[in-house]
């Protein structure tokens, strides 16, 4: 049973996490998503306070044993340090090297920004703590609640920070908790090519891409880069240019950055209810989009139906969209949307899903690990038809002997005149002493 402590602990984890969510969605509905920390503080020390007396006036009419004063002070400061402070999680969220943190029950394993991984100590004192500390986070994560228990046994939310967590229990042994973390939430072509993801040539060629508004793709496998990619290549978008993008958890944050992208509205995909009701998912969001005056439409992650309208997007007029999705090869990423679309209600052939992908695609940016161990721009492919059952294209950059990008097939001759008129100089892919350059 209960001690009278841990009864007044989960009451109030329990008030805070519901009354504040209620909070987040009446600012969200009326306009104000960037609610300061401090305010926010002083909301749930006021929820807390209300708790705490009924909690206490509750027991006594029952008889029950009430908290002293000084013990529920401190269980109160405890609770608000959980939620305000993400509890064991803050040090290493604070840790700027840190890219990846996995936890299941007391085990704790994350990832650094150089690829070394290493365990650490356990972030809560138990699985039910681990729990109770998800489902805060999930309550807090912004416009919809997000359930946590054995009939929603996972669930996908986005942390204070901007990081993106997904937690599962009921169905593993133990809780799990994962959280990706993107070092670079507003990050330039220049900056990745600090970093050398791209060199001076590539960088230019992929500026001119999103000022030709072509249509582009970013593939590659997980943890792999492709959000922040989105993001630097989105800065090349001109800032009077209106985008509308969608996400199964907000992630990009375009719409928090109003100087780069100060007309954006940002969409994200609900889960049913308790009932099984009200669901949106990113394909419906993607036919939104289309009625909101979009001058381009961009996809988080495509990993379902939503690929279709998403196409229809970019073949209707919405020139200069994009989106990611995970794929081990650009050549692979067509497989694979044709796989997605015959998922949706349309249930194209592979023909006709071949067509419509042709028809919307233009390039196909692929990311990939370099033999140094940094993440690269491997491969970019020009879309040019469809033939059939497949999806013909010229791989214009290919992967070269330390798997980083060099010039690969021409680029058909439009293409070329299209980059040139947006500032690329095209001499460069034609340099047989090509190398990387910073």
């Amino acid at each position: 049973m209960d001690s009278p402590v841990e009864k007044l602990r989960r009451k109030l984890r329990r008030e805070l996490a519901a009354r504040l969510s209620e909070r987040i969605r009446a600012d969200e509905e009326a306009g104000r998503r960037e609610v300061p920390a401090s305010e926010r503080r002083r909301q749930a020390e006021a929820i807390l306070a209300a708790a705490a007396e009924e909690h206490t006036r509750i027991q006594l009419s029952r008889g029950g044993s009430v908290v002293p004063p000084e013990t529920e002070q401190q269980i109160l400061t405890q609770v608000l340090d959980e939620v305000f402070g993400l509890a064991g999680l803050e040090p290493l969220l604070r840790n700027p090297e840190i890219e990846n943190i996995n936890v299941t029950g007391d085990r704790v394993f994350v990832r650094y920004a150089d690829g070394r991984r290493e365990q650490l100590p356990a972030v809560t004192g138990s699985d039910t703590e681990l729990i109770e500390l998800i489902r805060d986070l999930a309550a807090r994560s912004g416009v919809e609640e997000r359930r946590f228990d054995r009939g929603t046994p996972g669930v996908s939310f986005h942390l204070p920070g901007g990081e993106r967590a997904f937690a599962v229990m009921a169905v593993t042994a133990r809780p799990s908790l994962s959280i990706r973390r993107h070092r670079f939430e507003k990050v330039t072509l220049a900056e990745l090519r600090e970093l050398g993801t791209v060199d001076q040539a590539l960088a230019s060629f992929l500026s001119a891409m999103v000022r030709a508004r072509k249509n582009v793709l970013i593939t590659g496998g997980t943890v792999m880069g492709k959000t922040t990619m989105l993001r630097a290549l989105a800065g090349e978008i001109p800032a009077w240019e209106r985008l509308i993008t969608i996400e199964d958890t907000f992630e990009l944050g375009l719409d928090a950055d109003s100087e780069r992208h100060p007309d954006v509205v940002a969409m994200q995909a609900r889960e049913a209810n308790v009932e099984g009701q009200g669901a949106v998912t990113q394909a419906e969001l993607v036919r939104w989009a289309l009625r909101m005056s979009p001058d381009r439409v961009i996809v988080g992650e495509v990993r379902g139906p939503e690929v279709i309208p998403m196409c229809n997007a970019m073949s209707q007029g919405n020139d200069g969209s994009m989106g990611t999705l995970h794929a081990s090869t650009s050549r692979g990423a067509f497989t694979k949307l044709a796989a997605y679309a015959f998922q949706g209600p349309e249930k194209l052939p592979l023909e006709a899903t071949n067509l419509l992908l042709a028809s919307a695609l233009h390039f196909v940016v692929h990311l990939d690990t370099g033999r140094g161990g940094g993440r690269v721009v491997a491969s970019i492919r020009e879309v040019v038809d469809a033939d059939d059952k497949q999806v013909v294209s010229n791989e214009v950059f290919r992967p070269g002997p330390d798997g980083r990008a060099v010039p690969g097939a021409p680029l058909r001759a439009e293409t070329e005149e299209d980059l040139a008129a947006a500032g690329f100089d095209a001499g460069l892919l034609k340099r047989p002493e090509w190398v990387w350059r910073s």
